[in-house]
């Protein structure tokens, strides 16, 4: 046998393992599970958001609105690990829970209410992503809009404000308060409904 052999298998599996990393390494973190605010009391986006729970994702697109949606884009909705873990245990919302609303635009129809045919058939298909809505539960700080806050981190491309102060009430909170379950439209949530 070669004596160069043993000595290049040994080197081959150092280089193999130098280049394997563990799954926690390439796993992003999910970030801190509350909300983080700056001096002046905006609310700072979150990262790593895409690692967090998704709850749904409910689409109003403008063709089936008389061209003119309120939010006209699929609203896909996530909620941090810990935050979910307490909801499902509870069947409430912690103190700090963050639901963050990713808006993502449907793909250019090519029938007259907006819908296409893609290889599935024919319907919508999530496009562009157009913006960054979040709800805060914080009952000292929101008092005013049944404990909840909402932010605005702009409704168009990205990139997206890094910072968001509170919408007003009448901008979120008061058609949340009219029509959603205790400000969440829980309905619309698939694994909100079944963890109760």
């Amino acid at each position: 046998m070669n004596p160069r052999f043993p000595l290049l298998a040994r080197a081959l599996a150092a280089a193999a393992a130098a280049c394997v990393l563990p799954s926690a390494a390439l796993a992003q973190s999910p970030g801190p599970a509350g909300p983080q605010w700056t001096a002046a009391g905006e609310l700072v986006l979150p990262k790593n958001f895409h690692e967090w729970i998704f709850l749904g994702s409910p689409l109003t697109p403008n063709g089936l609105n008389g061209g003119k949606a309120g939010f006209p884009e699929y609203h896909n909705v996530y909620v941090h690990p810990t935050h979910w873990a307490a909801y499902r245990k509870t069947g409430e919302w912690p103190e700090g829970t963050i639901l963050l609303k990713e808006l993502q635009l449907s793909r250019p129809g090519t029938h007259p209410d907006g819908s296409s045919v893609e290889a599935s058939g024919r319907g919508y298909f999530p496009g562009a992503l157009n913006g960054i809505d979040i709800s805060v539960r914080d009952s000292q700080r929101f008092k005013d809009s049944n404990g909840w806050g909402f932010f605005n981190f702009g409704h168009h491309a990205p990139p997206y404000a890094a910072t968001a102060a509170a919408q007003a009430s009448e901008n979120c909170a008061g058609c949340h308060a009219a029509n959603a379950d205790r400000m969440v439209f829980a309905k619309f949530y698939a694994p909100l409904l079944g963890s109760r």
